[in-house]
């Protein structure tokens, strides 16, 4: 069965799966089957004891992290070759960043001054940093949790 964590307690060694049925889940640390422990917001794939609304051998959705790299990789290319305009911002959906990168860059560019080469390097290191960072950290941290900067 298919579901999202909704809560991961790695001290108590529980967490909370909303399954795709609209029934929730619990399940211990252990049955995790996956690298790293999964995160609230990640999408797993679970073998569901409905008797005891247990989910046993909780594997990461591999098919939904991989539709995520295509965004990461996008946003990285865009931050690298075309950062200082903030096209990376808008593609991610953070119109208002998006516009003060742009505003800075042009402003900077008019008035020759260092704020044009700020907002390229700004730029160029969140490029480096999307495109490093793994399809699920990605996804939990600009996607998801919607972290604008850095």
């Amino acid at each position: 069965m298919k579901g999202t964590i909704l809560d991961v307690n790695a001290g108590a060694g529980t967490g909370l799966i909303a399954g795709d049925d609209g029934k929730r889940y619990t399940f211990v640390t252990a049955e995790w089957r996956g690298q790293t422990l999964g995160q609230a917001g990640q999408k797993v794939d679970f073998e569901a004891q409905d008797d005891t609304s247990t989910a046993t051998a909780v594997f990461p959705d591999r098919a939904a992290s991989t539709d995520d790299s295509s965004k990461k990789i996008a946003a990285g290319l865009l931050a690298l070759f075309l950062g200082g305009l903030g096209i990376h911002k808008f593609y991610l959906g953070y119109t208002k960043e998006g516009v003060i990168m742009l505003v800075v860059f042009l402003l900077g560019f008019i008035l020759l001054t260092i704020p044009t080469v700020v907002v390229g390097v700004i730029a160029f290191i969140e490029g480096i940093i999307y495109l490093t960072r793994s399809n699920a950290d990605f996804e939990r941290i600009y996607v998801t949790g919607r972290k604008p900067w850095f």
